[in-house]
């Protein structure tokens, strides 16, 4: 299932992550492995973060230097940041594999460096530019999320 939202802000782009936290939670889903896409600085934290608040977590930031932050809220959830991820060893050293086995959320920013090791039920998140010419529409994101599990 494949569903497209427009957003104009890093707040709507919150309020997306956590609607679709809200739709795993009622779904009973206690695991799932969530690879986000897009340009620097497109809102994929943003999106994290809002996921992160369904869970009462709410001091996201975005895992750059340190590759992964854990969150414990009234549930596990793992960031991963893999920009600077270049092989299958380099996600070795970090416990990936345990990790994304373990129950709770993993939610993992530039997952298209990793694209070969997602797990085949990941939910893809798309977030992108919206190509306007003015200055009051800057801001506008298409946020594409793809269930595949």
């Amino acid at each position: 299932m494949k569903t497209i939202v427009n957003v104009s802000s890093a707040e709507e782009t919150e309020k997306v992550g956590f609607e679709l936290a809200k739709k795993l939670d009622e779904e009973k889903c206690r695991r799932a492995f969530i690879a986000l896409f897009g340009e620097m600085g497109v809102g994929k934290t943003a999106f994290c973060r809002g996921f992160a608040s369904y869970f009462g977590i709410n001091s996201v930031k975005s895992p750059t230097y340190t590759v992964l932050n854990e969150y414990r809220g009234w549930a596990k959830i793992h960031h991963f940041d893999f920009y600077r991820i270049t092989d299958g060893d380099d996600l070795y050293s970090i416990g990936y594999d345990d990790i994304i086995e373990d129950t709770g959320y993993s939610l993992g920013e530039w997952s298209e460096n990793i694209e070969d090791f997602l797990p085949e039920d990941a939910v893809r998140v798309k977030i992108s530019r919206i190509s306007v010419n003015d200055d009051e529409n800057a801001n506008l994101r298409k946020i594409e999320i793809e269930e595949l599990g």
